[in-house]
């Protein structure tokens, strides 16, 4: 009896533990066949709203890029907010590249014209000192005209539709008549109002009569030229912007979002969440959306390179700041002509304007230190107000060196941007290149497919996307990129050269002066008498785009009327010449008898 009843017991115990098993095993197929996994996914990515993920499975799902034969998680709902997810999620990497480029080329616009500003506002309180403390006769009704002046020229390099040389040219018509009434012929200041017939027509004669000399032409060239490589570098600079802001909100082809889909999400669908894609396949299918970014690599490697010889150019040898400090030295020059030639000026505009000229009496002598290759003026030192401080300050010295180092050191990164995107989006975490990764159709151990190469041409080969034409968009940045890099090289042709010309300005010119400045130093300014800088035309710091290694200096040029010696004016020749200390000491001798 009691082997019968542990018969009956060991039945039991048996379809007992046989329907645990089988329990368990339904447990487990159902916990392997559900979304949970994908749904999680689906909410942390932002994908959607979970609810549109469901439970289990499902089996005949329509779907029109994740197709696959068995179960599946996704719906055509889902596919949809993959599209979308997909394409937010690609243009947030492409801008996380691009940002700091961006950044980088914004940053250094507004640095640069800082500096600019800062250069003019100071070449302009340095020529205002010269005129109220040298000039003071004519100072309070000059320094309307300065500040008209500096303030074309800060428009001008801003891009302004202004001309820097007419604006000179203007400066100077408006400094005649000042000049003429109260250096040239003191009396006559009374009689001649601002305003009146008198007043025009001394402008406007001005050209004709050339009282100043050849200084305004040479200030004004090598203004021009100073001013206008800063003006094209921040034009250049807007340009780069210009491009990166439509890049970064480029439209993408319905083909190259099926294949993002495909390659981020679909295998999601099979439950799949942690598998990444082949290298190989994610370089296909990014280069594939990228194709008419990728031909944006050839006219953006030249911008980047006219962007370094433009920034070259502008402070490679402190061109900009030695322009800008030569504008006193350029004004006294001028001034200096004309009280040297008055009795000559005086005579040529009696007869057009039909002013008095008779020369007034008992009239001292007004004019400041005058070289020349005939005689030499020397009146009493100016008052210590006349000599303000002429040194940029501490802080500036070098500064737009350092600015072209750093930028110049920044955008060497950026040379190969937009070929070398599509690699930037696929390296990381975002694919995998060991044994195991996804395909688009499956997991395999390796991408079997041929990857292609950047551009619209490549892609013709491309397995992954296809690319029916190039993006209009993207098409006509790259049309205005090429168009800007032409009339850049047209503008300043000689920007190739200046590699050849470091080499040259690295050290003593043939003549033995040193051509390279201390970038420490911040070539600053001389002060009346005692430290001297050389006028950009003088030293291959200052060398405008136009000028080409080997020419003449401009002071060995024999049209060029003798300099004068003042803050940031060039050291004349003449002063080693023999016969110059002859007419020097004449010169002494003669205001000794006058005085």
């Amino acid at each position: 009896m009691s082997r019968g009843l542990c018969q009956r017991v060991n039945s039991c115990r048996s379809a007992w533990i046989l329907s645990a098993f089988v329990f368990a095993v339904n447990v487990i197929d159902v916990d392997a066949y559900s979304c949970h996994e994908v749904r999680t996914a689906f909410q942390l990515r932002q994908v959607g709203p979970p609810q549109r993920v469901p439970e289990t499975p499902g089996r005949d799902v329509d779907l029109m890029v994740c197709k696959h034969q068995g179960p599946s998680c996704c719906t055509r709902k889902m596919e949809e907010s993959y599209q979308l997810a997909v394409k937010r999620e690609t243009l947030h990497n492409i801008q996380s590249y691009s940002y700091e480029l961006e950044h980088l080329i914004s940053g250094h616009a507004d640095a640069f014209q800082d500096m600019f500003q800062y250069l003019l506002s100071f070449s302009q309180g340095h020529l205002s000192s010269l005129l109220e403390g040298t000039y003071s006769s004519l100072s309070r009704q000059a320094l309307p005209h300065v500040n008209q002046l500096f303030s074309s020229l800060s428009l001008y390099i801003r891009g302004a539709n202004v001309s820097a040389e007419a604006s000179i040219h203007q400066f100077y018509n408006s400094l005649f008549p000042l000049v003429y009434t109260r250096l040239i012929n003191p009396g006559l200041e009374g009689g001649v109002m601002m305003g009146s017939e008198t007043d025009d027509c001394l402008r406007m004669i001005r050209q004709d009569v050339n009282p100043f000399g050849p200084h305004p032409g040479i200030m004004a060239k090598e203004l021009a030229g100073a001013l206008g490589v800063g003006r094209r570098l921040g034009l250049a600079l807007e340009e780069g912007l210009e491009v990166m802001n439509a890049t970064e909100h480029v439209s993408m082809s319905k083909e190259c979002v099926k294949g993002l889909v495909k390659m981020v999400y679909c295998s999601h669908c099979r439950g799949l969440t942690l598998i990444k894609p082949c290298v190989g396949y994610c370089l296909n299918v990014m280069r594939g959306c990228l194709a008419s970014m990728s031909e944006l690599d050839q006219p953006w490697r030249r911008y980047t390179t006219l962007l370094e010889q433009l920034t070259h150019a502008m402070a490679g040898h402190h061109s900009l700041e030695l322009a800008l400090l030569g504008v006193r030295g350029y004004v006294n020059e001028a001034l200096l002509y004309a009280q040297l030639h008055g009795p000559l000026i005086t005579a040529t505009v009696d007869k057009v304007c039909g002013l008095s000229t008779e020369e007034p009496t008992n009239m001292p002598p007004t004019s400041p230190e005058v070289t020349t290759s005939t005689s030499t003026v020397t009146p009493s030192p100016p008052p210590p107000s006349a000599a303000p401080s002429q040194r940029l300050p501490e802080q500036w010295h070098g500064q737009l060196a350092h600015l072209r180092r750093e930028f110049l050191m920044y955008l060497q990164r950026y040379k190969s941007f937009f070929a070398a995107l599509p690699e930037m989006l696929c390296e990381g975490e975002n694919v995998v290149d060991d044994s195991t990764c996804w395909s688009g159709d499956e997991v395999v151990e390796s991408y079997a497919g041929r990857v292609v190469g950047n551009g619209l041409h490549a892609q013709r080969q491309n397995p992954e996307v296809k690319v029916r034409g190039p993006n209009p968009t993207l098409a006509e940045v790259k049309e205005r990129l090429e168009l800007f890099n032409e009339e850049t090289q047209d503008m300043f042709p000689q920007l190739g050269q200046m590699e050849a010309w470091d080499e040259l300005g690295s050290g003593e010119t043939e003549e033995g002066s040193t051509t390279d400045c201390d970038d420490e130093d911040g070539c600053q300014a001389s002060g009346d008498g005692q430290d001297q800088t050389s006028h950009t035309e003088t030293s291959s710091e200052g060398k405008s785009i136009g000028r080409q290694p080997g020419r003449d200096r401009p002071h060995e040029d024999p049209s060029k009327p003798p300099s004068v010696k003042v803050i940031g004016g060039s050291q004349s020749d003449s002063w080693a010449r023999p016969w110059s200390l002859a007419l020097l000491l004449a010169a002494l001798c003669l205001q000794w008898t006058l005085y």
